[in-house]
């Protein structure tokens, strides 16, 4: 009998790392018959996939930002497109990155017909563009759901979805605090404030700013502060040389992604750009300040096309149907505001613990019943024979 062949799509960082996990899953309930191959980073690699074309300069997000990076995302494109095409899988998981993996699976199915195509995690209809569900349904096979209100959205469009869980909650481990503090000579006493600029390199561009300017205040306020930095694999080349350009940052303990899990334990509260890592600090039950900025031009189409369907920003937000987080957006993503709304934390302990808790609350109610990684690794194995 000839083994499975499944192809993965990842272009970012939050996606590879999804894809690692589905791979791992998928050679575990396959007892290893199964052939794996795809496009993704350093963690796909790290489960012996290596990638048929680079990912990077695809790490991107606005109108703006994918204009710039038109040429480089074409090309990818058609690179991706022309590998699975080589390859001939019989299905063909597509993750995230909504502009770039919808180009892809319009190329294989223009291309070759015959290959599943199976989307792993939709873009956020509910929030955003609703029209995108109908888009999705008219390409691909199968949605895989890391959200369980995102199934009504394409019901009238036919598509079948699954929900999986959100393989986020899962992946962090839980971390050592104390280990933490002493390994970085941070004292049991001390407030600690977890600092994460973002994950993509405009975000970093962006946010820098505001978040210096924030930090500034704060430490000017509260001199025995003391900041960590966990920082992603992916943009610490930048994110250092904001650290080498900023003193405030300088002061912050800078350290990689694999002890991202323990300073997360060791925090008493947080001031992140919005994205995946918040509900990474959520699950964990860091109360966190958080902050996004689009580029000018793209949050001006945002406001006139009426694009934002959603009071909140973060998914715990959205979930809970209520403001736990701060959110700092656009016009109001000040040093000035940032510094407020973090001070309200570091000068408030009970309100810091009654956010844990609901943070912890909602975010068990988005895992789903667990193991989210299997699911979506049974879920591409079930449509394989059908």
């Amino acid at each position: 009998m000839t083994r499975p062949h499944v192809f993965l799509v990842a272009a970012e960082r939050s996606g590879d790392l999804l894809g690692a996990g589905l791979a791992r899953e998928l050679r575990e309930l396959t007892g290893g018959e199964i052939r794996l191959s795809g496009i993704g980073g350093s963690a796909m690699a790290d489960e012996g996939i290596v990638s048929q074309t680079s990912i990077d300069g695809l790490n991107i997000l606005g109108w703006i930002d994918g204009l710039k990076a038109y040429k480089r995302v074409k090309q990818a494109v058609a690179e991706a497109v022309a590998a699975i095409v080589a390859a001939k899988p019989d299905s063909v998981v597509l993750i995230d990155s909504w502009g770039f993996t919808l180009r892809v699976a319009r190329g294989v199915r223009e291309a070759d017909p015959s290959i599943r195509l199976v989307k792993y995690v939709g873009p956020q209809v509910f929030a955003t563009r609703p029209g995108r569900a109908a888009t999705l349904a008219a390409t691909v096979d199968e949605l895989l759901t890391i959200l369980s209100f995102d199934a009504p959205f394409y019901a009238p469009h036919g598509l079948p979805v699954t929900f999986v869980g959100n393989p986020t909650l899962e992946r962090l481990p839980t971390g050592d605090g104390p280990a933490f503090r002493s390994r970085h000579g941070i004292e049991a006493e001390e407030t600690v404030l977890v600092v994460l600029l973002g994950s993509r390199p405009s975000e970093i561009r962006r946010m820098t700013g505001p978040f210096v300017a924030g930090l500034t205040r704060l430490k000017a306020a509260h001199p025995d502060l003391r900041l960590v930095m966990p920082v992603a694999d992916p943009v610490a080349d930048q994110v250092d040389a904001q650290i080498a350009r900023h003193p405030v940052l300088a002061e912050a303990v800078r350290v990689a992604e694999d002890e991202k899990a323990d300073a997360f334990a060791a925090a008493d509260l947080a001031l992140a750009c919005s994205g995946t890592v918040v509900t990474e600090l959520a699950t964990a039950g860091v109360p966190t300040v958080t902050s996004y900025k689009l580029g000018w031009i793209t949050w001006s189409l945002v406001r006139a096309f009426n694009l934002l369907k959603t009071p909140h920003i973060s998914l715990v937000n959205i979930a809970a149907d209520a403001r736990i987080i701060p959110e700092v957006i656009q016009l109001s993503c000040t040093g000035a505001n940032l510094a407020r709304e973090v001070d309200a934390l570091v000068t408030d302990k009970p309100r810091r613990d009654a956010i844990s808790e609901r943070l912890r609350a909602v975010t068990e109610t988005l895992r789903g019943t667990g193991q989210a990684s299997r699911r979506a690794a049974e879920a591409v194995l079930a449509g394989l024979s059908r």
